[in-house]
């Protein structure tokens, strides 16, 4: 799977999507830090990546349906910390082969994943 990881969010989750076996890249890595959440979709779209986001905008359906993109994963987490972030994204990881992404939103908290398409 092909993986975009937002400027909100730490590079090393590009990592470990790499260490797993998935194409990750981060939003900063491509020198796309600051751009509007519009064209960071438009490339997310062109390159076929999900995005992995902090940004609740990016749950906003009505601006960003999922059956317009390769996936969208806003993390929703009470606690933002690296060592945390990682551990959920790890979590998620054996999910994506049971679960649909593509063309479908992703909203992840601690205790549950909500998924709609």
């Amino acid at each position: 799977m092909k993986f975009k990881i937002d400027e909100n969010l730490p590079k090393e989750l590009a990592l470990l999507l790499q260490q797993k076996g998935h194409d990750a890249v981060s939003v900063l890595d491509q020198e796309l830090g600051g751009k509007p959440d519009k064209e960071i979709a438009l490339v997310c779209q062109n390159e076929k990546r999900s995005l992995v986001t902090l940004d609740k905008d990016f749950a906003d359906i009505r601006h960003y349906p999922p059956r317009e993109f390769s996936g969208i994963i806003v993390f929703r987490l009470n606690h933002l910390d690296k060592p945390h972030v990682l551990e959920i994204l790890e979590h998620l990881i054996p999910i994506f082969s049971r679960e649909p992404l593509e063309h479908h939103l992703w909203i992840v908290e601690e205790d549950k994943i909500r998924i709609r398409d």
